[in-house]
């Protein structure tokens, strides 16, 4: 078996985490709104911006392993 098919299934697990951290600032955005609405904007726009840079972790590794199974195989 090819060592860079292994690679390329490791290195999407890293959506796992992405997923797990996006679930868990969104309970916790949830949060912060509800024991201050006044602040929801910037609760919101700070939420986004984490969820966005959680999701890059999530596409990088989706490229790793591209770039493992087509290139290096």
């Amino acid at each position: 078996m090819n060592l860079a098919l292994i690679g390329a299934g490791i290195a999407v697990l890293s959506g796992i985490g992405a997923g797990i951290g996006i679930g868990i600032a969104a309970g916790k955005s949830a949060e912060a709104i509800a024991r201050q609405p006044e602040a929801s904007g910037k609760i919101q726009s700070l939420f986004i911006l984490g969820a966005g840079l959680s999701e890059a972790t999530a596409i990088y590794g989706l490229v790793v392993s591209l770039i493992l199974m087509f290139v290096l195989s």
